[in-house]
């Protein structure tokens, strides 16, 4: 499953884009010095996600949009299309 993958099942299984659920944890005091754990437990209370999707969305909250390289033009199930993340929701999506 592709980063982006992992971010787009959170926003299915949340209602809220990427983006919405950053906004709600930094109202929530959560920034990128905020301990792992905090996160995916408020992810599995308030929305019912997994450890494994939850911690993906704190790869975002610590370190931002942009990923590594490392499985950008790769061939394999972890391909993404870009270093750059989209978080303002499926629909919003460029085609």
């Amino acid at each position: 499953m592709s980063y982006q993958a992992y971010l787009d099942a959170i926003e299915a299984k949340a209602g809220k884009t990427p983006q919405q659920l950053l906004d709600e944890a930094e109202s929530r005091g959560f920034g990128p010095q905020t301990r792992a754990a905090i996160v995916v437990d408020w992810l599995k209370e308030e929305y019912g996600v997994g450890r494994g999707h939850a911690m993906a969305f704190y790869g975002v909250l610590k370190n931002g949009a942009t990923i590594s390289a490392k499985h950008v033009g790769t061939s394999g199930s972890h391909r993404d299309e870009s270093q750059t993340l989209h978080l303002d929701g499926v629909a919003s999506r460029p085609s």
